[in-house]
């Protein structure tokens, strides 16, 4: 099951303390107590495993190391190793301590989101003319903490939407190499899926009914998933009794959703033609005077598949 949001709490490391330290072999007693090591930054790294966040589902809370308290001889400590936490291209961390919003959109895209405490300073640090012993030193300081909730939206360069059961699924297994489930029945796809033509990233998400804008259905969970989108392929079945109203059911729950994905490139494919006579595909087509572009697919009819490839390699260029 795809995890497209988590919430959690993130602290890097503390610094180590400075010491205090003394050099007696010398016989000098001079000062020589080392600064501790500065404490272990977080970061959020970008992958392209979608499924990343399914590792924050159950732990909420991360630490980074501390860093190595101070030696003798002058020696500071080592700093604490650096916690990578990854992510799906695509997540957007909500910063909620500091109200800030940042972007993974690159796989290997490294961002810092909390840093570590610096290293007190040992007793050599505090050596003068008028104090050539002194005892003095510091504790590390804390390392940052805050809370985070993140949010995937998926990267995708078209998105296939439409009426539960209208062919989405279907026609992605065809134009990609994915090989998702499909079955004759409504919300057969539970979570969005992804398939590749050609470098193109595709999404499939679930079927949106009336009300998805808020909230019914998840609707509100799987638009999120086509924000990033160029292109909407929205899909209708012909075996449908009423194109238009199909087609302004969508239109509804996008508008209401955001004008920014309403106001989307869209190209309208009618799906599932083997299963309805030519006869009935005009009589249908007759009663959708939609002014935009419309195809008709068929998951059986390779030069068809093939066609709606070439689309929208012309759309995207």
């Amino acid at each position: 099951m795809l995890t497209d949001e988590a919430r959690i709490k993130v602290r890097a490391g503390n610094g180590g303390n400075g010491v205090v330290a003394f050099d007696k072999i010398k016989m000098s007693l001079g000062p020589t107590g080392g600064r501790g090591g500065n404490g272990g930054n977080i970061y959020f790294e970008g992958v392209s495993d979608i499924f990343a966040l399914r590792r924050y589902r159950h732990q909420k809370k991360y630490l980074g190391r501390r860093g190595q308290d101070g030696k003798g001889n002058k020696s500071d400590g080592l700093s604490g190793e650096d916690l990578i936490l990854t992510v799906p291209i695509g997540t957007t961390i909500h910063n909620l301590t500091t109200n800030k919003n940042l972007e993974i959109v690159e796989v290997g895209q490294r961002i810092l989101i909390a840093k570590g405490g610096v290293g007190g300073r040992g007793n050599f640090y505090f050596r003068s003319s008028t104090n050539t012993t002194p005892r003095e030193h510091e504790e590390g300081r804390s390392g940052e903490e805050v809370e985070l909730y993140l949010e995937l939206k998926l990267i995708a360069e078209i998105g296939l939407i439409g009426l539960p059961s209208a062919g989405k699924s279907s026609l992605l297994n065809e134009l990609t190499a994915a090989n998702v489930k499909v079955g004759a029945y409504h919300f057969t796809t539970l979570e969005p899926n992804l398939g590749v033509m050609d470098n193109i990233i595709l999404a499939d998400i679930p079927g949106l009914i009336e009300g998805a804008s808020k909230g019914r259905g998840l609707g509100t969970k799987f638009l999120r998933h086509i924000q990033r989108t160029k292109i909407l392929a929205h899909c209708i079945s012909l075996e449908s009794a009423d194109l238009k109203h199909d087609y302004q059911i969508i239109r509804k729950e996008l508008e209401n959703y955001s004008q920014i994905l309403a106001q989307k490139k869209e190209i309208i494919i009618l799906t599932k033609s083997d299963l309805v006579s030519s006869e009935d595909i005009k009589k249908k087509m007759a009663n959708f005077p939609i002014e935009k572009e419309i195809l008709i697919a068929s998951i059986h009819d390779l030069s068809s598949i093939i066609q709606l490839q070439s689309k929208f390699k012309e759309l995207l260029h």
